[in-house]
């Protein structure tokens, strides 16, 4: 009978998902880069240090995890453009002085995995992701998938996908720790599961690689970070879960990315590292953010540009209506082209007084003077 009854919910939720498609709910909403619109900022965490080390068992219940606040329950990847995620997903952060830690409880009624060998495609399971990109440039970032078999993938990326990046999945996070606990039995349909929760240790010293920042950090420093969960549509046939084939899966994140891509590392979160008590620190805003708004905007006019003219534009004015105009305290933007594509520039007066000159190239690498 339990079986019946998730095939019955399983169903219910393809008619739903076929509906939502139907009725083309994300078109309701513009673009956020090329339509004016305000562009949101992302979430922020502060990761307090941990008071003593800690054992990688996946189950989240050392003093110093309870002490520290669980982010924002996860949103669809395109955050309000798209319905709430069915189920609860939600992480938490500590660091010490030799890993970045990271819990997340994945509550699910139907817990499943297949996939057993490392750095194989861990999003054709259900899976839990991290995104780090320490210093903040859109290039150089680490990606890193589990599922509840703890079965990982780690890989290293140059820059995003749609600048031609490709992925080193050669690259190993050395000395990796993760764990995962399951609240419920994996791969049985016939019961109703909780949720898995996962703890993940990654040295710094491979976070080392291509950081350009201290390692471990300073105080104060902030990453960016994001994570994703990745759930398939399943139903139960022969006592197993299968996917119901011709559905996409769902992307729920914790910084919503406002697009189905999670290789868009402009809008992932902010997290701001500290050794001070815990409860004590307020993440502080990003002084650039403007600025690197101004620019993200120019980048996503100057493709559009590019698809349409087959090459760069070297002027605002040839980007015609395109919403690049700066907000205040930002200087308009200065397209300057090469012999690669374009460095476009804007200046910014920080919070000293004195200006700051930041630069956007047509590979999306963001970087100050």
């Amino acid at each position: 009978m339990r079986t019946s009854q998730t095939t019955a919910a399983g169903f219910g939720v393809v008619v739903l998902l076929l509906v939502l498609l139907l009725c083309g709910c994300s078109s309701s909403k513009p673009d956020i880069w090329r339509s004016g619109v305000p562009v949101p900022y992302p979430k922020s965490y502060v990761c307090y240090h941990a008071s003593s080390p800690l054992s990688i068992d996946g189950k989240l219940d050392e003093p110093d995890w309870a002490a520290v606040p669980w982010t924002d329950d996860f949103n669809d990847i395109e955050g309000d453009r798209r319905p709430a995620p069915r189920y609860r997903t939600r992480a938490k952060m500590l660091w010490d002085d030799e890993y970045f830690l990271i819990g997340a409880e994945v509550s699910d009624p139907h817990i499943w995995a297949k996939l057993l060998q490392r750095d194989t495609v861990i999003y054709h399971d259900n899976d839990f992701e991290v995104f780090i990109d320490p210093d903040g440039d859109n290039h150089e970032y680490y990606e890193f998938e589990m599922n509840a078999l703890n079965t990982v993938w780690d890989l290293f990326l140059p820059r995003p996908y749609r600048d031609q990046g490709r992925a080193v999945d050669s690259w190993n996070i050395d000395g990796l720790k993760t764990a995962v606990s399951i609240k419920g039995t994996l791969n049985d349909p016939r019961d109703i599961d909780s949720c898995w929760t996962v703890e993940i240790a990654m040295p710094w010293k491979s976070l080392d690689t291509c950081a350009h920042k201290q390692i471990p950090p300073a105080e104060g420093d902030q990453w960016r970070v994001n994570f994703s969960r990745v759930e398939w549509t399943t139903r139960v046939e022969d006592g197993a879960y299968v996917k119901v084939k011709g559905l996409p899966e769902d992307n729920w994140v914790w910084s919503p990315q406002w697009v189905i891509n999670m290789h868009c590392p402009e809008m992932w979160g902010y997290v701001q590292f500290t050794r001070k008590p815990t409860g004590t620190v307020t993440v502080v805003r990003d002084a650039s953010w403007d600025a690197r708004v101004a620019l993200m905007r120019v980048y996503h006019a100057e493709r559009a540009f590019f698809e349409k003219h087959k090459r760069w534009a070297g002027t605002r004015q040839e980007l015609g209506d395109y919403p690049i105009a700066a907000p205040v305290g930002i200087t308009p933007p200065v397209i300057q082209l090469n012999d690669t594509g374009y460095v476009c520039t804007v200046r910014m007066t920080k919070l000293d007084g004195h200006e700051q000159r930041w630069h956007i190239s047509q590979d999306s690498r963001i970087w100050p003077d």
